[in-house]
C-alpha cells in the first residue's frame, strides 16, 4: 500500500502548492495555489496517484472513469489503465467540427460513471460535467478528488446526493507539511485564518416569484402568460400532439382549467379547418389559456414569413407564442408580429441533439437581444431576462425508444429553475388526463414554491 504522506512530500517537490498572494478566478485574494498538472510530467508519482484513488473508493460501483477537464484528464487515464475500467471523455467545449460531440468514448445508456477532479473549491465545474454526463444517459454516484479545498464543494455535492470521496484536504496537506519543516506556524495559521473566512459554495440564489419576473418583461405575451400563471397556480403547458381536432378540442375542455397555455403542432392534424381554429379559441378565452404553436421555425426569414403569414394554417392569425430556431440568425426572428411571443430553440430533450453549450451560448445572447423573444425552450437555466420552457417533463424520468429524454417536474425546477413544464404524453396518453392534468399542476406548483 502506497503511503499517502510519502506521495504528498514527493508531489509537493513538483511544486503543485505554492505560497504567496494568489488573485483565484473568484477575484478572492488566496495565501495559497494549488495545481496538480505537474504530476502528469511524473510517470512514477501519476501511477501512485491513480492506485490512490482508486483505493479511496473502497465499494467500487461504475462501469466508466471520467475525468474533469483538464487537469484530472491524465489522472482519470492513469486510473483506467491501472483498473482496466474504460474510460470516457468529456470536453470542456465543443471542437466544433468533425462529431461535435461533448463526450467522448464508448459507453452505454444506463451506466454509472466515477468523476475524477483534481481539485475542489465551489463545486461549479464537477457540476457543469455532472449536467454533461446525465444528459447523455448515463448514472453519476460517485466522485474521487485529489484536493479538497475545504471551502464549501464537497458539501454542496453531498447535499445533491453524490457521493465525494477526497484523498486530501488543504488541512491535511497544511498539517503534513508543518510537520515536515516546510511550513511555518505563521504562514499555518495564515492559511488557517483564510479558510475559516472563505467558504465558496455555490448556493444558489432563490428564484425570482412570477411576480417579479413579470416585472422584467416588456413583451404583452410574456406579461399575460406570467399573470395566468399566478391566477391559476399553474405552469403547466400541455402539449397534446394528437392528429386529430376532436381529440383537441375535447382534450382542451378537459384540462384547460388546470394549464396556463396548451401547445400545438397543427401541421400532424388531418382535418385542419377554420371552424377548428375559431372553436379552439373560443375555449381557450373561457378556460384563460394561450395558444403555443410548436412550429420551430428554422428556414430563412422570407420563408419563414410565408410559413408564419400564410398556407392553410394561417398561424399569425391565432397563437398567441411559437417556437423558433436561431440557426439562421437573429433577423430570422423579425418576421414574427410584434404581438406573438417567440420562444427560441436553445436546447433540446432528445438523446444525441446537437444543441449543445456553444450553441445554446449563441442562441441566448441572440434570444436577449431580440425584444419579440420572451423565452427559450432548454434543458438547463437561463439568465433571468427570459422565461424557460423545458419540454419532455414527466412523473416517469424514463425515455422513448426515439431518443426522448424526459426530467421530473422536481428535477427541473430545482436544479434548472425552470418556469414552465411541458408536458405531452404524460397528460393525453394517459388513461385519465383531467386527473393527471391536475397532478401535474400540483406538482409543478409544488416545486416552483420549493425553491423560492
Amino acid at each position: 500500500m502506497i503511503d499517502k504522506e510519502k506521495f504528498l512530500l514527493k508531489s509537493y517537490e513538483l511544486g503543485i502548492i505554492k505560497f504567496g498572494e494568489f488573485t483565484l478566478k473568484s477575484g478572492i485574494q488566496s495565501p495559497f495555489y494549488i495545481d496538480l498538472r505537474p504530476l502528469a510530467s511524473s510517470p512514477s508519482l501519476l501511477k501512485e496517484l491513480s492506485e490512490l484513488l482508486l483505493e479511496e473508493i473502497q465499494e467500487p460501483n461504475y462501469q466508466l472513469i471520467c475525468g474533469v477537464p483538464y487537469a484530472a484528464l491524465p489522472m482519470a487515464t492513469a486510473m483506467s489503465l491501472e483498473s482496466e475500467i474504460p474510460l470516457i471523455i468529456k470536453r470542456k467545449e465543443n471542437k466544433g467540427y468533425g462529431t461535435k460531440k461533448m463526450l467522448e468514448g464508448i459507453f452505454t445508456v444506463g451506466q454509472t460513471c466515477l468523476l475524477v477532479e483534481d481539485v475542489i473549491t465551489s463545486g461549479k465545474s464537477l457540476f457543469e460535467t455532472i449536467e454533461e454526463v446525465e444528459r447523455e444517459g448515463l448514472k453519476v454516484k460517485d466522485i474521487v478528488v485529489v484536493l479538497d479545498r475545504e471551502q464549501g464543494g464537497i458539501e454542496l455535492l453531498n447535499e445533491k446526493g453524490y457521493k465525494v470521496h477526497k484523498l486530501f484536504s488543504i488541512q491535511n496537506v497544511i498539517d503534513i507539511l508543518y510537520k515536515n519543516n516546510l511550513l511555518k506556524e505563521k504562514e499555518v495559521l495564515k492559511i488557517k485564518d483564510f479558510l475559516n473566512g472563505n467558504s465558496l459554495a455555490i448556493s444558489k440564489k432563490p428564484r425570482l416569484k412570477y411576480e417579479e419576473k413579470k416585472e422584467l418583461q416588456e413583451h404583452p405575451v410574456a406579461k399575460k402568460l406570467l399573470s395566468i400563471a399566478i391566477e391559476k397556480k399553474s405552469n403547466l403547458i400541455a402539449s397534446l400532439d394528437v392528429t386529430h381536432t376532436s381529440e383537441i378540442l375535447d382534450l382542451a375542455k378537459k384540462i384547460g382549467d388546470y394549464v396556463v397555455a396548451i401547445k400545438l403542432h397543427t401541421d400532424i392534424l388531418t382535418d385542419f379547418s377554420v371552424d377548428y381554429i375559431n372553436e379552439l379559441k373560443s375555449i381557450a378565452q373561457e378556460k384563460n389559456f394561450l395558444l403555443f404553436e410548436d412550429r420551430k421555425f428554422g428556414d430563412i426569414g422570407n420563408t419563414q414569413q410565408l410559413q408564419f403569414e400564410l398556407g392553410i394554417y394561417k398561424i399569425s392569425d391565432w397563437a398567441d407564442l411559437i417556437t423558433s430556431h436561431v440557426i439562421a440568425g437573429e433577423n430570422s426572428l423579425n418576421v414574427f408580429s410584434e404581438n406573438i411571443g417567440v420562444v427560441t430553440i436553445a436546447e433540446m430533450s432528445s438523446k444525441g441533439t446537437l444543441t449543445d453549450v456553444t450553441y445554446k451560448q449563441k442562441a441566448i445572447q441572440i434570444s436577449e437581444k431580440n425584444s419579440k423573444v420572451i423565452g427559450c425552450v432548454a434543458q438547463s437555466s437561463l439568465p433571468d431576462s427570459l422565461l424557460l420552457f423545458t419540454p419532455g417533463v414527466n412523473l416517469d424520468s424514463k425515455g422513448d425508444s426515439k431518443g426522448q429524454q424526459f426530467n421530473t417536474p422536481e428535477k427541473v425546477f430545482r436544479e434548472y429553475y425552470t418556469d414552465f413544464i411541458i408536458v405531452g404524453r404524460g397528460i393525453y396518453k394517459s388513461a385519465n388526463p383531467v386527473e393527471e392534468a391536475q397532478k401535474y399542476r400540483e406538482e409543478g406548483w409544488r416545486f416552483y414554491e420549493a425553491t423560492l
